[in-house]
C-alpha cells in the first residue's frame, strides 16, 4: 500500500506530540513578509511590523550568505522570543533538506521557540518523501520539547520534479499548510531562458493573425506561470490546503507586481510573498476582495439564504454555483474585516 489508510493518517507520529489538526486553523494570510534575521537593524523593527502584516517569516535560506546562516538562525530565535505576535503568523523558511544547516535550523528553532512558531516553510520539495521526513522529525521534537500545538509545513514548489508530484505533496501529511510557487528556482530546474524572479517576459508572446494589408501584427505578452499556478491551486484545494504566489523580484515595477499577484488571486491563491515593504500594501489590496464584488456577493447570499434555486439580480441569473462563488468572496471579506477595521467599514460589516 503506497498511502496511509485513513485511520492512520491523523495519528501522531511520536508519543507525546500534539495531535495533528483535522482542519487548518482559520487565518488571514494575504502576504508572507520575509525578513533577514541576521540583520539587527531589521530585527529591531519587528515590533512595528507585527501589526502591519499577516505573516512574518524569518528567512534562513536563499539570500542569506553562507557565513551568516547560523547568525540568521540565532536572530530568528531572538526575534521570536522578544515579541508576542497575536494574530500575525510567525513562520520561518529553513534551509533545504540537503543543506548542512537544515537539521540545526529545525532542531534549534523548535527547541527554543516551538510554541510560538506556526509554520516551517520547506524549500525545493520534490515529493511526499520530503514532507514525510520533516513530519516525523517535527513530531519527535514536539514531544521532546512539550510543544502544545502542531507546527505546520508549507512547501515551496520550485523544481520540475516537485511540479510533477504536486498532488502527492499536497496530500502527504495533515501538517500540510499550503504551497508557494518558487518561480526563479523552478525556471532554472526547467531550463527556462529567463533571469527574472517571477512575472512575465517580453519574449513570451503570441502574435495576432497577419492583417490583410500585411501591416503591423500586434504581440501580446503571455503569463509564463499560468499553468503551474493553476495546477498548484487544484492540488491544494483538492487537499484542503492553501496556495500562494511566491516572490516578485522587480521592486521598481509595482504595476507588474500587482498584475502578477492579481492573476494569482483570481486563479485561487490566497496570498503572495512580500520581499520589500512596498509589496505589503500591494498584497493587501490585491488579496482583499473588491468592495463592489463583496456588495454584489452579499446580495446573492441574501436572495438565496439556503443556496438553492435560481434568482435574477441586476439582470444576471444566480444559482447554486454562483452562491458558492459569492460565499467564497464574503467569507474572505469577513476575515479581512476582522483584522482591518478600515476594510470592515468599506465592506459594511
Amino acid at each position: 500500500m503506497s498511502a496511509k489508510p485513513p485511520r492512520k493518517f491523523f495519528e501522531s507520529l511520536s508519543i507525546g506530540a500534539p495531535a495533528p489538526f483535522r482542519e487548518l486553523p482559520v487565518a488571514l494570510e494575504r502576504m508572507i513578509h520575509f525578513f533577514p534575521p541576521h540583520n539587527e537593524k531589521v530585527r529591531n523593527r519587528i515590533g512595528e511590523m507585527i501589526g502591519r502584516v499577516d505573516v512574518l517569516l524569518g528567512n534562513l535560506e536563499d539570500a542569506i550568505p553562507a557565513d551568516a546562516k547560523e547568525e540568521a538562525r540565532r536572530g530568528f530565535i531572538a526575534a521570536a522570543r522578544a515579541h508576542e505576535f497575536g494574530g500575525t503568523g510567525l513562520w520561518t523558511r529553513v534551509n533545504c533538506l540537503n543543506a548542512p544547516w537544515f537539521l540545526d535550523d529545525v532542531t534549534e528553532i523548535v527547541g527554543a521557540v516551538g510554541n510560538k512558531l506556526d509554520v516551517i516553510m520547506l524549500p525545493k520539495v520534490e515529493g511526499p518523501w520530503d514532507i514525510h521526513y520533516l513530519d516525523q522529525l517535527l513530531a519527535q521534537l514536539e514531544a521532546r520539547h512539550g510543544i502544545t500545538k502542531p507546527i505546520l509545513i508549507h512547501a515551496i514548489l520550485e523544481t520540475a520534479l516537485g511540479v510533477t508530484n504536486v498532488e502527492a505533496i499536497a496530500g502527504a501529511s495533515p501538517r500540510m499548510h499550503g504551497m508557494s510557487l518558487g518561480p526563479a528556482d523552478l525556471a532554472a530546474s526547467r531550463g527556462m531562458k529567463t533571469t527574472r524572479v517571477g512575472g512575465g517576459h517580453p519574449s513570451y508572446v503570441v502574435l495576432e493573425d497577419m492583417p490583410p494589408d500585411q501591416g503591423t501584427r500586434h504581440a501580446f505578452q503571455q503569463d509564463l506561470w499560468h499553468y503551474t499556478v493553476a495546477k498548484m491551486v487544484d492540488a491544494c484545494r483538492a487537499h484542503g490546503i492553501k496556495a500562494f504566489y511566491g516572490p516578485f523580484g522587480d521592486f521598481s515595477d509595482d504595476p507588474a507586481c500587482e498584475a502578477q499577484f492579481r492573476n494569482a488571486f483570481l486563479l485561487g491563491c490566497v496570498g503572495a510573498w512580500s520581499l520589500h515593504p512596498r509589496q505589503i500594501d500591494i498584497a493587501k489590496r490585491v488579496f482583499s476582495p473588491d468592495a463592489e464584488e463583496v456588495a454584489f456577493a452579499r446580495k446573492i447570499l441574501a436572495a438565496m439564504p439556503d443556496g438553492s434555486g435560481a434568482v435574477m439580480i441586476d439582470g444576471k441569473m444566480q444559482d447554486d454555483a454562483t452562491w458558492k462563488q459569492a460565499k467564497v468572496i464574503v467569507d474572505l471579506a469577513r476575515q479581512v474585516a476582522a483584522r482591518d477595521a478600515a476594510m470592515a467599514e468599506v465592506y459594511g460589516f
